[in-house]
């Protein structure tokens, strides 16, 4: 599957290993004087070893990789002991990661006999930290679906939408329900990606059309892209292709303008789903440069 993974770069790498402390998750190593990355399974693609670098020589890439586990890796954390444990679950935490945090404390419930410490004090550790979550709330449900992020400021995060009440005078709420949204910097296995029904919009259409956010966006997970200005789409029909086949969404519907250019984002997701093994419904919405809905069909 595609999903953000970490880098390294062996010319700028010193075998230094200030970074191996800050991987909580066990995914790097130093072999023959370098660091390695010796399980894709446990890496998270959060870059916490990122700035603990000194020479520069990790990043976070986008690329076809073994998908993240972390039944796997909180076996891994166990043998380290209770603070690790509690790294590793506040460094799920502070990332929004919230699924993989869910399945992380479901599995230390299962195992919880066999710990050689208290669960409890690890989940009021990690609940009373900077930004906690109600970790109790967060695990009632047993579906986990897991996901995976990107570097911060690009990182994937979720987030509730206020709706106002029909007579709101003034500004209106946001109807965006995650971030980030343009299409190089999303992760198909993020949470807020599964089931979902997805609108893709060319960069010009919330400029352009009024009352996007509550026509169009309400109710749906967004990416943006250009097919005139972006570069390296074909990572763009990858993504796409993902979205459907691994995050299983529900619908899409392609918004562009009249302009032939904008023609393109609608042939990405075209080529997109007819590579996918899943068949699912597509709507295209063109909207007038003027502003105004020139055609909303399912195709």
């Amino acid at each position: 599957m595609v999903r953000d993974i970490i880098k390294i770069n062996e010319d700028l790498c010193n075998g230094c290993g200030d970074c191996i402390p800050n991987c909580h998750e066990g995914a790097l190593q130093i072999i023959d004087g370098k660091v390695r990355m010796v399980s894709e399974l446990m890496c998270d693609g959060l870059g916490a070893c990122i700035g603990h670098c000194p020479m520069g020589a990790l990043s976070i890439e986008t690329r076809e990789a073994e998908a993240y586990n972390e039944v796997e890796t909180i076996k891994e954390m166990v043998s380290k002991g209770k603070n690790t444990v509690i790294a590793h679950l506040k460094h799920l935490k502070e990332h929004g990661e919230i699924a993989f945090l869910k399945e992380g404390v479901i599995f230390l419930s299962s195992i919880q006999e066999t710990l050689s410490f208290n669960l409890d004090e690890v989940k009021a550790a990690v609940h009373n930290a900077p930004n906690a979550i109600q970790i109790e709330k967060s695990i009632q449900s047993p579906t986990l679906q897991p996901q995976a992020s990107g570097c911060p400021g690009s990182k994937s995060q979720s987030f509730s939408v206020n709706f106002p009440a029909a007579n709101t005078q003034g500004s209106l709420a946001s109807n965006l329900t995650h971030w980030p949204i343009q299409l190089h910097l999303i992760n198909p296995s993020a949470q807020h990606f599964q089931a979902a029904d997805m609108l893709i919009a060319a960069d010009c259409v919330a400029f352009s059309l009024a009352g996007f956010h509550q026509n169009y966006l309400k109710g749906k997970t967004l990416c943006i892209a250009c097919p005139k200005l972006d570069n390296n789409q074909q990572v763009y029909i990858t993504k796409i292709k993902a979205l459907v086949e691994h995050a299983r969404i529900n619908t899409i519907t392609v918004m562009i303008m009249e302009v032939p250019c904008c023609g393109g984002l609608l042939r990405m997701v075209q080529t997109a789903l007819a590579e996918a093994t899943r068949k699912i419904p597509l709507k295209l919405v063109i909207v007038g440069t003027r502003g105004e809905v020139i055609k909303e069909d399912w195709i």
